[in-house]
């Protein structure tokens, strides 16, 4: 597929005939367990990733259309995160949604309103961005369905919405799929892409699709560096090529270990590309260290609490200092005993998510 495939002149309404409607979609985060850090292009991705998709950390947005009331030609858009109008937020989607005008014309055509929330803190690391663009994303080829009926077949619907949130956010194409999802060229999986993430829920152990990942908060503060400014960070960096090479490789070595139920190759994966992302802008110039003190104690108590037990209970972290404990369902108990005993208290306000590998996006 070329990436003008999308590019459709024709999607144009008469808005003469246009009722006003809205659009609701929740749209789930997702945590990379093997990152991409790196891209190139319109939003490509330098090495394939692979993530998990989340549950109880999502985005819900509503999308408000009417016919347009003036003949101005840009996009007419009004924004509100949590009811309150955010006009950082709002620049942002106004340039995105501008970007995507040759694929969903009919969008100048239109007053739009976008109400968005989030269920978890945003730009702290919990890849806020994904759940958001995707929620977009899915709302934006619902809406080219409703106006158009172009959309019917699931599976090409959910390749359009995955595409379109890739141009918003990398990661947010890999959120349209339920349990797992790839996104980037390999030829260990047939049909994956550049330029939309593929399910993978159905290739993955059963282990894997009741997975937890409980999301402890080391700080709500925002991030000193944006995730795409992060990117743009590793154009030159000294390590960038041995560091695609091993993300290919170790992707690879996951995809075997996801389809065996290999749980212990799972976690060292996990842990190494974790670590991995956080010594790539330790080492990049400028420099980001995002880890907090009480980030490196979890990790710490984790690994001790892991000898110990033997259970197999690791770690992950997005670009931000929360770190994600990742552990099966048949020792939840166990785990969350710890969790509330040895890692609660070195919480935020002792604030943590209880979340777990989930269905994928929900429309209202």
């Amino acid at each position: 597929m070329s990436a003008t495939d999308y590019k459709n002149p024709h999607l144009l309404l008469e808005t003469a005939d246009l009722e006003p409607g809205e659009i609701t979609w929740h749209s789930p985060s997702n945590l990379a367990i093997v990152k991409y850090w790196g891209k190139h292009g319109i939003q490509m991705p330098k090495n394939p990733s692979l993530s998990l998709t989340l549950s109880s950390s999502f985005t819900e947005t509503l999308l408000e259309y009417r016919p347009r009331e003036t003949s101005e030609t840009g996009i007419s858009l009004e924004f509100f995160f949590h009811e309150e109008p955010n006009e950082p937020f709002r620049a942002k989607l106004l340039k995105y949604l501008e970007s995507v005008t040759d694929i969903f014309p009919f969008l100048r055509q239109l007053d739009l309103t976008i109400y968005s929330g989030n269920s978890f803190p945003h730009s702290a690391g919990i890849a806020s961005s994904a759940s958001a663009m995707s929620a977009l994303g899915l709302c934006l080829c619902s809406l080219e369905h409703e106006l158009f009926g172009t959309l019917d077949d699931d599976a090409t619907f959910d390749r359009k919405a995955s595409y379109v949130s890739r141009l918003g956010s990398g990661s947010a194409c890999r959120s349209i799929f339920p349990t797992a999802a790839l996104w980037g060229e390999t030829g260990e999986v047939k049909g994956s892409s550049d330029l939309y993430a593929v399910p993978m829920g159905e290739e993955v152990h059963t282990v894997f699709k009741h997975f937890h990942d409980d999301i402890l908060i080391a700080s709500t503060a925002a991030k000193s560096v944006s995730s795409r400014a992060g990117h743009g960070l590793m154009e030159g960096h000294p390590f960038a090529e041995p560091r695609y090479a091993d993300a290919k490789r170790n992707l690879n070595r996951l995809i075997l270990a996801m389809r065996s139920g290999d749980l212990e190759e799972f976690g060292r994966i996990a842990e190494n590309e974790a670590l991995t992302l956080h010594g790539l802008m330790m080492s990049s110039n400028p420099s980001f260290m995002l880890l907090k003190p009480n980030t490196l104690e979890m990790i710490e108590r984790l690994r001790q609490y892991r000898e110990e037990t033997k259970h197999p209970v690791y770690f992950s972290l997005d670009a931000g200092p929360n770190l994600h404990v990742l552990y099966p369902e048949d020792i939840i108990s166990d785990v969350r005993g710890f969790i509330e005993e040895e890692l609660k208290p070195l919480c935020e306000d002792e604030t943590y998510l209880q979340d777990w590998a989930g269905d994928g996006p929900v429309q209202d």
